[in-house]
């Protein structure tokens, strides 16, 4: 019904002539009247339309922001995760670097006290050794600290130097080591005599006139003592080992300690 008064309403405006002629006068304002507010009404509806409109491209235009903001947020928690996570692993790795570190620092603590312990071992070693032994070992022996708690020397350098000493010693105790060296005699004039070490533990000596004696290692160092009655012995034992005499048994007196 509302349609059909709003096509009359529009025909009277657009047809004023099909009106009866004697109600124009009276009509006129009214008829103005409804043609403004019809154009009223029509201008509000192009409004509407035009304000629908531009909502509509806003609304789109918003929800595409919003949607793109989305998408920054969600990349933005995933990165966020992501470093996360990345924060963790290195967190554990750096815990694990520092147990890590903690047991070699406990390890290189065991492994100083035990090459403390070998150095002082190797200083007594090292006042019973034969003196040619100690003459070839001297640059490996001044290299043992004095204060192991100060020395700027590494570890494995120490432990290098102990195991190069160990090792000559442990050479020469199974040869047998011949050396030219100063002895005091009987008389107590010193001479030039052969000295035979075997191993570690006995040494012989004879002079060019006949004089011998024997050697024995003590926690002093090296004591010898005159023993005329083995020149002999000696000297066969000393051509044995130069070659200048067959193999043979030779008879040398020993003393366990």
């Amino acid at each position: 019904m509302r349609s059909v008064g709003l096509i009359a309403l529009a025909t009277l405006i657009l047809f004023p002539g099909t009106a009866p002629a004697r109600e124009e006068e009276g009509s006129r304002p009214r008829l103005e009247e409804m043609r403004l507010v019809m154009g009223k009404w029509i201008e509000t509806q192009q409004i509407i339309s035009r304000e629908r409109n531009e909502w509509q491209q806003g609304r789109e235009i918003l929800t595409g922001r919003l949607d793109l903001v989305k998408r920054e947020i969600a990349s933005l928690e995933e990165k966020l995760r992501e470093a996360q996570s990345g924060v963790s692993e290195a967190q554990a790795k750096r815990n694990g670097l520092v147990a890590q570190t903690d047991e070699l620092m406990a390890a290189r603590k065991q492994l100083a006290d035990v090459v403390t312990g070998l150095e002082v071992e190797v200083r007594k070693l090292f006042r019973i050794l034969p003196e040619p032994v100690r003459q070839k070992l001297e640059l490996l022996h001044q290299r043992i600290p004095d204060d192991p708690a100060a020395t700027k020397v590494t570890v494995a350098e120490r432990f290098q130097n102990v195991i190069g000493i160990l090792n000559e010693v442990n050479k020469v105790n199974n040869e047998i080591t011949v050396a030219y060296e100063v002895r005091a005699l009987a008389d107590g004039r010193p001479c030039e005599v052969r000295a035979m070490y075997v191993g570690l533990a006995q040494a012989y000596y004879v002079s060019a006139d006949g004089q011998a004696g024997i050697g024995r290692p003590t926690a002093q160092g090296w004591k010898w003592e005159p023993s005329p009655a083995i020149a002999n012995d000696v000297l066969t034992a000393l051509e044995i080992i130069q070659a200048k005499h067959s193999p043979a048994f030779v008879p040398l007196p020993v003393k366990l300690q």
